[in-house]
């Protein structure tokens, strides 16, 4: 028999002892070249160590808690296949301030998140044969064909099961595509280009006053909505997923009932998934059935524009469905039940939205109010509401009301019961970190199983729910989810927020850079914005970022990576943006907190 290998710790740029804080491995286990063995934790980071050969391990020489330093003998190997050697090209170049020693790159303990972001691992997932060999309708159900659910039965089709989606609308897509996201950025993109050619003005170039055609902004707004739709359908086709229309219940554990326009069916199944979205909330005693009285899915029916305009709840949807009504000449009234818009935003970022609905739209905004009762005329002439607040009560007669006051889960519209799921009293299904729920086949993804409700959320949730159906062992691993409101200015946030900081203690520096220091902003004439990164005092790690600004959903990809990747201020900051543009304001905010900036002046301290 060969001699066994050695494996070590390799060069870890670190002076002082590391701990192990897990051994992913035991005596007997085969291993594959690059598999990790052991997780090392430094003040600075966590890493895995991983193994340099294909083999089996024969002896542990470290434990969980052991201190060690680069050489330290971690395992012995009986090795099966060649070393990991790096051609020369792959060395790694230092950054400044580094040793200048050069080590091969794939000998260097690879970085990990800290040790209090892992968890335990899941447990096997049913391989997908004992599914296809039972004789179900379908080896897989997906019930709900949003974004979240057609996501899940494409990965899962892609992946060899057949697969059946349920959907109880004529058209795929979901809330989002028919009657959410996409529809109102349409309109929002038609919002925005209004505004713009309304501010030329102070700049020397006049336009008249927009015409409104609503039957053609309508009109455009449903071709592109069919175009995605329908682009949806041919996807599905092409994957062989078969496309079953109504609304479904359960009847069984592996039973389905489906009511259609052709009549009722079942259905049975191996494994399913629920992605079957929320509902808007509806306020008691208003009187739903006068049809000015609307909900974000009517609103996006354009049926008129309103000379005024109430809006109930000072969310996102609400806000962004405001910024429309406002650019197509709607006077604005915003109540809202808390001490500000957008609740769970910083109010430091949500300051300039606020200033442009009353300074520059016009509207009216109560905060800390409620609307106590909202009464249709005889005479049909308006809606008569009842606001009361801090300020006093007072009754005031819209065109419209439209109510955005949350949404609510759909997991009380299933029988979920019948198949052993449980739902919580507000429709919510718990699940752990591979999709299941309590049920082990049955899965459940997107609003469904809990805050945030984002459609982004639903898809990555869909193809981790459909890997572990297809047999694969998957988790959602997700450190941060973003936010973003498409109100103008567009407002975003990732990861942790000074609000949630000072309310649970965490210990954090802010760096921040306003938008009237950037010449991409200035030329724009949108100097309003700002770019804010929370950062950990002690690791220089990136915690959390806001952005606020024309553009502010399409930037702020780069700080949620930042936080996957546990970079530091140093790492934005020698990132070289391109010049001049607005996303180099997130280099700039992490050079305020590493004090090498040079595009504002702060004194030394």
């Amino acid at each position: 028999m060969a001699e066994p290998c050695e494996v070590r710790i390799p060069h870890l740029g670190a002076d002082e002892p590391v701990e192990v804080v897990e051994v992913l491995v035991a005596a007997g286990d085969q291993v594959s070249r690059e598999d990790s063995l052991i997780t090392l934790e430094s003040d600075k980071a966590s890493m895995d160590v991983p193994s340099p050969v294909d083999g089996k391990v024969l002896e542990l020489k470290v434990k969980r808690g052991d201190k060690v330093e680069e050489g330290s003998l971690i395992l012995l190997l009986e090795a099966s296949g060649e070393p990991l050697v790096e051609p020369e090209e792959a060395r790694v170049s230092p950054k400044p301030g580094q040793e200048t020693t050069q080590e091969p790159a794939k000998e260097l303990a690879k970085p990990r998140r800290e040790a209090a972001a892992k968890v335990e691992p899941l447990p096997a997932a049913p391989p997908a044969v004992q599914v296809e060999s039972r004789a179900f309708d379908a080896a897989l159900v997906v019930i709900g064909a949003g974004v979240g659910g057609y996501t899940a039965a494409f990965r899962a089709a892609d992946l060899g099961l057949a697969v059946t989606l349920v959907e109880r609308y004529p058209t795929l897509g979901g809330v989002c595509l028919n009657v959410g996201c996409i529809p109102s950025k349409a309109l929002l993109h038609v919002a925005s280009v209004i505004h713009e050619a309304e501010a030329l003005d102070a700049r020397g170039v006049s336009f008249g006053a927009p015409v409104i055609d609503l039957g053609r902004l309508r009109t455009w707004k449903d071709e592109v909505v069919t175009r995605l739709t329908g682009g949806i359908l041919e996807l599905a086709k092409r994957r062989k997923v078969n496309v079953v229309h109504g609304s479904a219940r359960f009847l069984g554990e592996h039973e389905l009932e489906v009511a259609g326009a052709d009549g009722v069916e079942t259905l049975s199944f191996g494994q399913a998934i629920i992605a079957t979205g929320s509902r808007v909330v509806k306020i008691p005693g208003v009187p739903y059935d006068d049809p000015r009285v609307m909900d974000s899915t009517d609103a996006l029916e354009l049926a008129e524009i309103p000379e005024d305009l109430l809006l109930v709840g000072g969310g996102i949807i609400g806000l962004e469905m405001a910024m429309v009504f406002g650019a197509l000449g709607t006077k604005l009234t915003i109540v809202e039940l808390l001490d500000g818009l957008i609740p769970g935003c910083d109010r430091d970022l949500v300051r300039p939205l606020e200033a442009r609905l009353k300074k520059g739209m016009g509207a009216e905004i109560h905060l800390g109010t409620k609307m106590t009762s909202l009464e249709s005329l005889a005479d049909g002439s308006g809606l008569v509401a009842q606001l009361e607040g801090s300020g006093g009560s007072k009754s005031a007669t819209f065109d419209r009301v439209l109510i955005a006051v949350g949404r609510r889960p759909n997991g009380d519209l299933l029988n979920a019961g019948a198949a052993g799921v449980e739902v919580d009293e507000r429709g919510f299904i718990a699940v752990d970190r591979s999709l299941r729920t309590n049920q082990q086949h049955i899965y459940a993804i997107g609003d469904i199983v809990g805050e945030p409700m984002l459609a982004h959320k639903a898809s990555h949730q869909g193809k981790v729910a459909a890997e572990n159906a297809a047999g694969e062992n998957r988790a959602v691993d997700a450190r941060v989810i973003p936010l973003v409101a498409y109100t103008d200015p567009e407002i975003a946030w990732v990861g942790l927020t000074e609000t949630e900081a000072k309310a649970n203690g965490t210990v954090f520096e802010k760096a921040k850079f306003p938008w009237a220091a950037s010449g991409r902003a200035l030329g724009m004439g949108r100097t309003e914005g700002s770019t804010k990164l929370l950062f950990d005092p002690e690791t220089k790690r990136l915690l959390g970022g806001g952005i606020v600004g024309h553009g502010a959903g399409d930037l702020i990809s780069e700080v949620g990576l930042a936080i996957e990747m546990d970079c530091e201020a140093a790492d934005l900051a020698l990132t070289i943006h391109p010049h001049p543009t607005v996303s180099e304001t997130i280099g700039f905010a992490a050079e305020v907190f590493e004090g090498t900036i040079t595009d504002l002046f702060r004194p030394k301290r």
